[in-house]
Order: structure tokens, then sequence, then C-alpha cells
């Protein structure tokens, strides 16, 4: 339902953005900016816009605009309502809902965040039910929170390869036992969608050979990072000091490990040491890239140094987004398993299993 959230101060920055599945970008909200240019006052920006690709949903609290982007016709109201559940469960656990609590407390606003909706539908919009997960801010969870920041959004992009060696034309059915895991799918022409739309069950006649059955798109992030970018109030300059270590990846190995920061425009320069793999600066995009290749468990990644900033430029905003991209080689990251296989036709008996072997072949699948 609710693809991505913004929320945007009375000036009209964006100080925090959510997304549930891929991200949209930041552009999307031109057409909110055009209509609240537009208004005498902010409650007069009208709460329903239609765009070309998505419709924005918002509301105005706290002096911010809490702005959802939308990819399907859904009741308005709904959206409406769960928004003001956001702004209120804020004030309830911070005492206000304004711009500076928000930007104290990031971290647990992005644990709300993702406890209250599931995939993009609300799921935990009861305080007392959240308090139970998410403990209220203490001096000591904020020192935290202000140390490592949080992932904004992770997404698992994930295919089914099949290998076919069957006689005849035998019907495949292949079940998951977490298919709510799945998002953004996309199958080969085999599949009949209209099973999979009614049961989740994937219901096909396979080609003869190798061939991707399904991709897929999956939330998750199988690595942690610790962060700690800040400028400093006097003197042109600031620091920077990033970890990255294994989260959840059974034993495999972590490759193609690379992170992008966007820099904020005043940053002139980087002096930076890495531990493993190297860095660059783009002095025109403002665009920092540190490739790390194969990530060392013995000796955890490590980028740290300072960073130049324009004389006289305003302090910019601490903990820039990171965007992280990697490969696990074998690996299903997001926790699909494959619950039931079975096969019919002339030649052969109903089965389960992932792999199954017969005289007349074999059929395997891999995630």
């Amino acid at each position: 339902m609710i693809h991505s959230l913004f929320l945007i101060n009375h000036t009209g920055d964006i100080i925090l953005e959510k997304h549930w599945k891929s991200v949209i970008g930041r552009s999307v909200c031109d057409y909110f900016f055009e209509a609240k240019e537009k208004a005498v006052d902010p409650e007069d920006v009208p709460p329903v816009l239609q765009t070309p690709h998505h419709y924005l949903i918002s509301i105005y609290k706290g002096k911010l605009f809490f702005l959802s982007v939308i990819q399907t016709e859904v009741p308005p109201l709904f959206v409406i309502e769960f928004l003001h559940r956001v702004a209120d469960t804020i004030q309830d656990y911070f005492g206000e809902c304004s711009e500076g609590v928000i930007k104290d407390n990031v971290v647990t606003v992005y644990e709300l965040l993702e406890e209250m909706l599931d995939n993009g539908f609300p799921l935990a919009t009861e305080s007392n039910v959240l308090k139970e997960m998410i403990r209220p801010p203490t001096i000591l969870r904020s020192v935290v929170n202000t140390l490592t920041g949080t992932p904004v959004f992770a997404e698992i992009q994930g295919v089914i390869e099949a290998c076919v060696r069957l006689t005849g034309m035998p019907d495949l059915t292949l079940s998951f036992m977490n298919p709510r895991l799945l998002d953004d799918v996309s199958f080969h022409p085999c599949v009949r969608f209209k099973r999979w739309e009614s049961e989740h069950v994937l219901s096909f006649i396979p080609p003869d050979g190798n061939f991707t059955l399904m991709n897929y798109h999956s939330r998750g992030h199988p690595v942690y990072v610790k962060q700690s970018i800040s400028f400093f109030e006097t003197g042109p300059s600031g620091r920077l000091d990033i970890t990255i270590g294994p989260k959840q990846t059974m034993g495999k190995t972590v490759e193609s490990l690379k992170v992008t920061i966007h820099m904020p425009k005043t940053v002139l320069n980087a002096n930076l040491t890495a531990s493993q793999g190297n860095y660059t600066y783009d002095l025109a995009t403002k665009v920092l890239v540190w490739d790390i290749g194969k990530l060392n468990t013995q000796k955890l990644p490590n980028l740290r140094g300072s960073l130049s900033t324009q004389v006289g430029a305003p302090k910019p905003e601490d903990n820039p987004t990171l965007n992280i991209d990697l490969k696990i080689q074998q690996m299903a990251i997001s926790g699909l398993k494959v619950s039931r296989l079975d096969m019919y036709g002339e030649k052969y008996k109903p089965f389960k299993g992932v792999k199954y072997l017969t005289k007349a072949g074999k059929f395997q699948v891999r995630t």
C-alpha cells in the first residue's frame, strides 16, 4: 500500500525518508512542493495529489508534513489515519512531534516505522504494543543512536534458476514455506500467473534446459554498519569513521562490497584511510565511494579520516545516507525456502522435494 514516506519541515527540507519497497527518488516530492507554494497556509495544501505514476497523500502536524507515496489506488482516509498514528506515536514516545525531536531520535523513529508497517501495510500501530518491542529512548540509548545510525532501506534481489531434463510434458507445482517474503515478482512465461495470484503456488510446464523460473525482491540486510560522520561548529572540517561487519551470512563470504555516500555540497575534500579496499571522492558530484571487495571477517574493514568543508559555510547535517551494495553466492539472504515440489504426468508419480532424480531426468531448484 504505502511505498515510501517523507517527513518534510515547513521550509520544504526533507528531514527523513523511509522506503518499504524499491527506493523512490526525492524528485517525486516536487509535485508536493508545487502545491505547497500555491497554498496560502500549510493546512491548505491538498491532502491528496495525483501524479503521472503515484498518489501523494499527506497531513500537516507539528510544523511537519508527513507525505506518503502510493502506487495503487487505496482509500485516502485509511492512509491519512495511519499518518496521524505515526505522528501520535512520535508524540507519545518523545513528548512532542517536531523536527528537532525527530533528528535527535532518528534511529528510534526508523525502528518505529519498520514495526508499524509490514511491506507497506499497517501492522503494529498501538503505542502499548510498540513499547514492548521498542523501548522508549533513554540517555544511554540516545548516545548509542547518535553514534550508529540505522538502515533507511534494505532490499534483496533474488532469483530462482531451474535446470530441467525431463521427457514428456510434466506439470509441476512449486510452493514456499514463507511466500509473504516475496515482493515485486516476475516469472518465466511458462508460469500460470492466475494460480500464483490466488494461491501463491507456482504451477508450470517447464521448458527443457536451464532457465530463470522467477525473479523477486525481498527485505533484509546481511551486514551491519557502525558509522560516525560529524562536522564541527567552528573550523572548516569534519570527521568520518565507518566500520562494516557481517550480520547474517551463515558462514558465507560477502563479496563485491561497496559503500556509496552522497556528501553535503559544502564538503570540498576527504582525507581518509581505508583498512581494506580503496576509496574515491568526486569533487563535482560530492559522492564518496568505498570499494571494499571481499569482506574480511578477521579484521573488519574500516574507513576513517577528516573531511574538509568550505570556510564560512553553515554546518552540514550529520550522518548522510550510506548506500551499500554486496553479493553473497549460494545463499538465500531473504530466508525464502521451498516447501514442496510436485510433478504430474503420464510417466511421473506425485513427489516431494527440492531435488528429484529419475531415469527420465532431473529437476533442480537453486535460490
